[in-house]
């Protein structure tokens, strides 16, 4: 990710792109990305906006929300108008010690693929593609479901679980660092690094967070730097990290030591708590809405679209960003040249225009492909495979063991409390491991300690 000092990340005064008087623009200062409405349900909390002004300007974040459907997608294709470069900008403004402890660290820097602008990063992307292909991608499966089911071990036979704690936060960090090539001796000390990153980016982190995070950066910069200087002496090796490596080596253009530890830093970033965000919300909206959940359990060839469906409703980012290079009209609505633009991915994936009863969770809703999770166009994210391939294998292997796994009453869900939303902090289940179906998974209540059933 590439980091700066200033919240809207693009040089100007705070408010300094602000509508002039008589602009037309509308101003709504009823906006809050970090309220409980918007926490509760992005998406459909935006509904009056996107009928009403769907195109405003926010004086608390100093950005311009897009809310619809046509609207988002328009941005997103327009490369010559918006830029990424301020994608990962942190949407709250650094602390002075933490600042202190990036040049501490001597953190650098780093452009990325996520953030890279034309025609560079197609060129890279296409390079640095085939490990994300279908066919690669598919490869990982048994692997994945080896990892997957290694944590189901772990809860299976007592009766009850976070789910969130004991397997979604955990699982997707060890894929994502095998995926990227990293040594398995390394990956306990590695996992945690990109942990706090959704909060630091999106949020409004205390001083205290933002140091403890910045710290993370620095460690995981420093063995990023490391890993990629031994690769590069002994580049063979499955994994991304190795192929781009690979790739350095026979072509050196666009590429770079800097680079490629930005590759390995946001490949965990990218790859860990959105995926684990994805996850938690699938499981909150599969057990909430029970005869979905009985649905895949009898026919688990309706994961994939209740993965697509989750996605839509229940995304990892709710908001995502842009800033207009040259004044543009979107919506009706004039941006100036400058200004950041706020995409509102989740009230996109709820307009009423592309997904009729957008509120309603529908695992056979013939058009929810066309979410917004993943962004669209160049910029898709490329990782969008493997994160697919975890929920789906998560979904299948957790209604195969604990198909009468439903969630805890009255349990208070929390989250982060950022602009991307995410998803709930902890999910606590439970079932009767007397039932399980598997039987080598089949406890008896009497030996599952804790069980209340």
């Amino acid at each position: 990710m590439s980091y700066g000092a200033s919240g809207s990340g693009n040089g100007a005064a705070k408010g300094a792109t602000a509508p002039p008087p008589g602009s037309g623009c509308p101003v709504r200062h009823d906006f809050d990305p970090f309220g409980p409405e918007f926490q509760a349900a992005p998406g459909m909390s935006m509904q009056a906006m996107r009928g009403e002004q769907p195109v405003f300007y926010s004086p608390l974040l100093d950005a311009y929300v897009v809310s619809r459907y046509a609207d988002i997608r328009a941005v997103f294709t327009n490369l010559e108008s918006f830029s990424p470069a301020n994608a990962t900008e942190p949407i709250s403004p650094l602390c002075r010690a933490a600042t202190a402890k990036l040049e501490e660290h001597e953190f650098r820097k780093v452009r990325t693929l996520g953030v890279e602008e034309e025609p560079a990063h197609m060129r890279l992307r296409k390079r640095l593609n085939e490990p994300f292909s279908p066919a690669s991608v598919k490869a990982w499966e048994p692997r994945v479901r080896e990892v997957m089911n290694g944590y189901i071990d772990g809860f299976v036979g007592r009766g009850h679980a976070d789910l969130v704690e004991e397997m979604i936060i955990e699982a997707p960090a060890v894929v994502a660092l095998e995926f990227l090539g990293v040594p398995e001796e390394d990956i306990e000390q590695t996992k945690d690094f990109a942990k706090g990153i959704m909060t630091f980016v999106f949020g409004r982190p205390s001083e205290q967070e933002q140091v403890e995070t910045c710290d993370l950066m620095g460690q995981h910069q420093k063995y990023s730097t490391e890993l990629v200087e031994r690769l590069i002496e002994n580049p063979a090796g499955d994994g991304f990290l190795p192929f781009a490596v690979r790739a350095y080596l026979d072509d050196p253009e666009d590429l770079d030591l800097n680079y490629l530890s930005g590759l390995a830093m946001n490949g965990l970033a990218a790859a860990h708590e959105t995926t684990s965000n994805s996850a938690a919300n699938l499981f909150l909206l599969l057990l909430g809405n029970r005869d979905s959940w009985e649905e895949i359990c009898a026919d688990p060839s309706l994961i994939p679209g209740a993965v697509e469906e989750s996605l839509r409703l229940g995304m990892p980012g709710a908001t995502w960003r842009r800033r207009c290079v040259v004044e543009t009209e979107v919506g009706g609505v004039a941006i100036p040249a400058g200004a950041t633009v706020l995409l509102a991915l989740a009230s996109g994936n709820c307009d009423e225009d592309v997904f009729p009863q957008p509120d309603r969770f529908d695992i056979h809703r013939d058009n929810a492909r066309r979410q917004l999770a993943f962004g669209i166009g160049a910029h898709r994210c490329l990782g969008a495979g493997l994160a697919q391939l975890q929920m789906k294998v998560m979904a299948e292997e957790l209604s195969r063991r604990l198909p009468h796994m439903r969630l805890v009453e009255d349990q208070e869900l929390t989250y982060q409390g950022t602009a991307s939303v995410g998803g709930p902090l902890h999910l606590l289940v439970e079932w009767d491991p007397a039932r399980n179906p598997v039987e080598a998974d089949r406890v008896v209540a009497a030996e599952a300690p804790g069980l209340d059933l």
